[in-house]
């Protein structure tokens, strides 16, 4: 009897595990908005004004730049001139970053 019930139990469980716990996937589309490239070169360089110095974020320059360069062309170039300014800065960015802020057009504020 109680190999009944063990056989019972493991069919059950078996069972379950066969028809999941729920019914069908419901597949769902997600927009993914593109966002401005210059909120990410306006946050870096504000980053910079408030005294955080050059760090592993160098690395992505280039990035940064061709995606600028594909929504602004003129504006990607005076980012690559400035970003190059500012990695042979000798000690603090945040004199540089403030200029190339005001030549990009972008204030010192959060707001893009």
């Amino acid at each position: 009897m109680l190999r009944k019930q063990h056989a019972l139990i493991a069919a059950m469980i078996l069972a379950g595990i066969a028809t999941g716990c729920g019914g069908p996937v419901k597949e769902e589309m997600i927009a993914v908005s593109k966002q401005d490239p210059m909120v990410q070169v306006k946050a870096t360089l504000l980053n910079y004004v408030n005294g955080q110095p050059l760090a592993s974020e160098v690395t992505s320059f280039d990035f940064m730049i061709e995606d600028v360069r594909k929504v602004d062309p003129a504006k990607a170039e005076i980012l690559k001139a400035g970003l190059e300014d500012l990695k042979t800065t000798k000690g603090s960015p945040a004199a540089k970053a403030r200029a190339l802020l005001k030549k990009l057009g972008l204030g010192e504020t959060a707001d893009p």
